[in-house]
């Protein structure tokens, strides 16, 4: 739990195909946001899993002939947020919660040894909302989360994570913090950010391109609740 003195374990949670599908509401938001921006029509293509939003918005401006996206980031940044917050119901009605995900969290968040936080490629208004759309909100301290606004590189993102989390709670050791996360990206951010990768194959890596990538722990998904909650919590 947030402010206990005894936390030792740190949990960093990625969103997407790890905890919940969005039924393409994030898409939806982001091609609303980049319309409203730059007047242009959205005929963009969307690859998003693993990477952070500052990776991906360059990209996906130069497909619509814009060179330098920087004049609009801010604006985007925070129309893409408004967007998605509209749409909130949206993602709860098409969305789903993946299997096992609850009943993880909220005795992981019982524990009082370890704190769970977010780190995601999406920007954090967008990522907390996500979690929030599922009731899943209340499991997290997400002021000290790492998010696709905070840097590009998604190793970047642990860091900033861990940072903020040491300082509310003081230091973790290395093999006290668990990045869990469904792409190999996942894992090689908590690779070079020197802590534990816990892959889990619900979204586009299968257990053997998590393992190859160098995970510690591969997991199917979280439906085996007990086991789950015995690896995480140490």
């Amino acid at each position: 739990m947030a402010g206990s003195v005894d936390v030792t374990r740190l949990l960093l949670w990625d969103v997407d195909r790890t905890l919940l599908v969005g039924g393409g509401v994030g898409v939806e938001a982001y091609a609303a946001a980049f319309t409203a921006v730059t007047g242009l029509e959205w005929v963009g293509s969307l690859v998003a899993a693993g990477r952070t939003d500052l990776s991906i918005t360059p990209e996906l401006f130069a497909q619509h002939g814009i060179a330098d996206h920087t004049p609009y980031l801010g604006a985007f940044f925070a129309r893409y947020a408004d967007e998605f917050a509209a749409r909130g119901d949206a993602m709860a009605a098409h969305g789903r919660v993946l299997p096992g995900v609850p009943e993880v969290l909220a005795a992981l968040h019982a524990d009082p040894g370890v704190v769970q936080t977010l780190v995601t490629g999406n920007i954090a208004a967008v990522g907390v909302a996500k979690v929030a759309a599922f009731g899943l909100d209340r499991f997290f301290d997400t002021r000290i989360g790492g998010y696709g606004d905070d840097h590009p590189v998604r190793s970047e993102l642990v860091g900033r994570a861990r940072e903020r989390a040491e300082a509310v709670h003081g230091p973790f050791a290395d093999g006290d913090v668990l990045v869990i996360g469904d792409t190999v990206l996942d894992v090689g951010a908590a690779l070079a950010a020197g802590v534990v990768a816990v892959g889990v194959a619900t979204g586009p890596s299968t257990t053997q391109e998590l393992a190859a990538a160098g995970a510690h722990h591969v997991l199917e998904d979280l439906s085996d609740v007990a086991a789950t909650i015995a690896l995480l919590s140490g």
